[in-house]
């Protein structure tokens, strides 16, 4: 498949027919760094084993979903801000889906994924290489019926009546989004303030300023309200009985009604 637009913004750009995983074949292929620059991109819409957060599959029907992995080789600030690259991949994603759905509720659920009305429509993976270069895999449900949604709060764009595109003319609002952030946190150095990431991350977050459980490795659980990113990307929540504040790194996230 031929995805000029895309790869106009790309250092490489290839498209798979089909693929386990775009980010295990990019991990894979990263050692090459000639072949392999900042900004090289792996695509596909047939992802068989593809892979979420803890572990968690991540496969559509041929031509349903759309699997996309892009490497990043930064120059210009190290591993202490590279917590902030997955929320600039979800606030990419959301702005992208924003511009196919305009009239839905688009909004980013703090760490890794993208909700529309609040039923999830994309997620990233994010992983981390030995020579301190990253690979951000996102997924997106492009027409998926209800049915083959593997939970039932998700959704798809064809559930939004958004049909008839070419995987090119996505793929490209997605990248577009994410280039010229990661160009202006380059820039900024990693200054997730000056960048305007911060900021913008806040503001396409629909965590932020929700009610909140969190779930945490080992089963631990923390209720309370999200009230902002710290300087490493991590969300603030304040337990409503003393207001005391605790920085979650990672964790799974439930909205919770006020």
């Amino acid at each position: 498949m031929q995805l000029p637009v895309s790869s106009s913004l790309c250092s490489s750009l290839l498209y798979l027919e089909s693929a386990d995983s775009t980010n295990s074949f990019l991990m894979a292929e990263a050692s090459d760094k000639s072949a392999w620059p900042d900004f090289s991109v792996v695509v596909t819409d047939n992802q068989t084993a593809g892979r979420g957060r803890s572990g968690r599959e991540w496969v559509s029907a041929p031509g349903a979903g759309l699997a996309v992995s892009i490497l990043l080789r930064p120059r210009r600030f190290g591993l202490e801000r590279f917590s902030w690259l997955p929320l600039l991949a979800g606030a990419s994603m959301t702005q992208a889906v924003r511009t196919l759905l305009p009239a839905a509720d688009v909004l980013a659920k703090w760490p890794n994924d993208v909700l529309v009305n609040g039923e999830k429509i994309a997620g990233i993976l994010s992983e981390l290489l030995p020579d301190g270069s990253g690979v951000f895999g996102a997924g997106l449900n492009l027409l998926q019926t209800k049915d083959q949604l593997p939970i039932e709060a998700a959704t798809s764009l064809a559930l939004h009546g958004v049909t008839g595109f070419s995987l090119d003319d996505v793929l490209v609002r997605y990248l577009a989004a994410f280039k010229n952030l990661y160009q202006d946190f380059e820039e900024a150095n990693g200054d997730p303030e000056s960048s305007g990431l911060r900021a913008l991350a806040t503001e396409l977050s629909g965590t932020i300023g929700s009610h909140v459980r969190a779930i945490l490795p080992g089963d631990i659980e923390l209720t309370g309200d999200a009230v902002a990113l710290d300087d490493s990307g991590r969300l603030l929540i304040a337990k409503r009985e003393d207001a005391s504040l605790t920085a979650l790194a990672a964790g799974d996230i439930i909205h919770l009604r006020q």
